[in-house]
């Protein structure tokens, strides 16, 4: 024998009834503070606490909730009929509506009565309105959806518009922050391009950037803070936001900061000398090029013809070697010519200093590249 008629099961609404209760007695009589978790908050009206029962530091957070969750329209139900005074017509309640007041209106399953979001959000707690206390439910005076709306000065159009300033007043955050960063990324762009401007006259003019002594109390900074400096006396959009106007750590003067805008110059001057060179045959020059770290290094330039008939050399790059085997040098070549898409059949003149203590190895490094392509047959030792 089946036990479910001795048991009786609880509707969503009896859950929801004993949640609200459960509630209300774990609140204190003092309306003390509550953290406000929008998945806690009761979706069904009729069951939720009165906005006043909260704590006035709560009552924004609350609104602000529901608002986002939004009116309680289950469209899915089975909305019941019922008959009204002696009319046989039965009426029930047309979930179309729920479409027509997508914002406000919402539905109680337990009672068949629907009731105004807005006006429970903001209605005064003397107010009287059946969209608030008891709810609504007369189907056949569907006009009654619009009395409550009213004119503009209702009091149901009073509570939208404190819900809609109350929202847009979250909004109003996001966007002052979101101008504050529009802001900041125009400021870094003037500081950016005032350092890049720095970086590529003294480029230009082949001039060192550092200085001996480089602190603020120095009377000579170096060639690129001396010039930072000077851009910023002459231009007031530099100067507002360069030096003790930046960032802490974003004032795009140190040292890394400068080798950086030099790599990337240097890379883009590359790229146009590549595209200059395009399918064209060229030769290479190699000499050594050791620095004060006895660091073994090959200086590679590339000449060629261009599309004017002009003999151009340009200076393609420094790469590094870990010893000075002709192996070593030609594995160079290759990383160097693989890194700029440069294909050694391209080759058609080597060019080596002859006054090198590397001569050696440059003459079998020669040869090995011969054996790679041929047509490299013409070759010049020229002195340093």
């Amino acid at each position: 024998m089946s036990l479910d008629k001795y048991f009786k099961r609880k509707s969503l609404e009896d859950e929801e009834s004993i949640k609200a209760s459960s509630h209300v007695t774990q609140s204190s009589s003092k309306k003390s503070h509550i953290e406000i978790n929008p998945n806690t908050l009761l979706a069904n009206p009729g069951l939720r606490r009165p906005i006043y029962e909260y704590h006035i530091n709560d009552r924004d957070a609350i609104r602000r909730a529901y608002l986002q969750k939004g009116p309680f329209q289950p469209s899915y139900y089975d909305f019941p009929q019922k008959q009204f005074g002696n009319i046989s017509t039965l009426r029930r309640f047309n979930p179309t509506w729920f479409g027509a007041f997508p914002t406000w209106l919402e539905y109680r399953i337990a009672k068949d009565v629907v009731f105004c979001l807005y006006c429970y959000l903001f209605k005064s707690k003397g107010g009287v309105d059946s969209f608030v206390g008891d709810g609504f439910s007369n189907w056949k005076k569907r006009e009654r959806f619009d009395l409550h709306i009213g004119k503009s000065n209702s009091s149901h159009n009073a509570a939208r518009i404190k819900c809609e300033n109350l929202m847009n007043e979250k909004q109003s955050i996001i966007t002052l922050l979101s101008e504050q960063t529009v802001k900041s990324q125009s400021d870094y762009r003037i500081r950016l391009n005032a350092s890049i401007e720095c970086a590529c006259f003294l480029l230009h003019q082949g001039l060192s950037f550092n200085g001996h002594d480089e602190c603020e109390c120095s009377s000579n900074q170096g060639n690129y803070l001396e010039l930072l400096h000077f851009l910023s006396r002459n231009n007031e959009a530099i100067k507002r936001v360069t030096f003790s106007e930046a960032p802490k750590h974003n004032k795009l003067t140190s040292p890394d900061i400068q080798k950086d805008i030099t790599q990337a110059v240097a890379e883009e001057i590359t790229n146009v000398i590549i595209k200059d060179l395009g399918d064209s045959l060229f030769s290479i020059l190699i000499d050594e090029s050791r620095d004060i770290s006895i660091k073994e290094k090959i200086a590679v330039v590339i000449r060629y013809i261009d599309n004017n008939g002009h003999i151009i050399e340009r200076f393609l790059g420094i790469q590094h070697v870990s010893d000075t085997t002709t192996s070593s040098l030609k594995a160079a070549i290759e990383a160097l010519f693989s890194k700029h898409e440069l294909s050694i059949s391209r080759l058609r003149g080597q060019g080596y200093d002859g006054a090198s203590n590397m001569r050696g190895e440059f003459n079998g490094l020669k040869a090995l590249i011969l054996n790679n392509n041929p047509s490299a047959y013409l070759y010049t030792l020229f002195c340093s």
